[in-house]
């Protein structure tokens, strides 16, 4: 599995954008300075976010990017998501079938089976974890990822 730029880089955007206590939020040019990423590529983020439904933009020239609901209302699952899909779905089997119309393994395909509950596996962890977990310290926000492991309780630490 490989984690793209996109969702890395829009993911550390949404961490700085939730750590902002300005009500106007960060401005593109911050967000570049805090991300050292050029303001182009911060601009093609933030716009996928803001189309994604995850941030709202403030107006003005001194206007920036704030979350577009409380951070705890934001999971982690939607905002990957929304930066680069879903690890596996259904449609990746039509896409990978070699030169054939259809997959030769598409009636009993025993990775199907492996890559369908990894997708179930990550979206039950990352449904758990919120904006708001993500604004922890490293140490913490292991713990909250451990407990949800555990099945304690869901991103709380104890």
């Amino acid at each position: 599995m490989k984690i793209t730029a996109q969702v890395e880089y829009g993911l550390r955007i949404m961490v700085r954008i939730t750590r902002c206590k300005d009500e106007k939020g960060l401005s593109i040019r911050q967000l570049s300075e805090a991300e050292g990423l050029s303001a182009n590529y911060v601009a093609k983020l933030t716009r996928v976010l803001r189309i994604k439904g995850l941030i709202n933009s403030t107006r003005g020239h001194m206007g920036g990017y704030v979350l577009s609901k409380p951070a705890a209302d934001i999971t982690i699952n939607h905002t990957l998501k929304a930066l680069g899909g879903s690890f596996f779905d259904k449609k990746f089997c039509e896409s990978h079938s070699g030169i054939l119309a259809l997959c030769t393994n598409s009636v009993d395909c025993s990775i199907r089976s492996l890559w369908s509950v990894m997708q179930i596996t990550l979206d039950k962890l990352l449904d758990e974890v919120t904006m708001a977990d993500m604004v922890k310290n490293e140490k913490e926000v292991s713990s909250v990822l451990q407990n949800i492991i555990d099945g304690n309780a869901t991103g709380v630490l104890n």
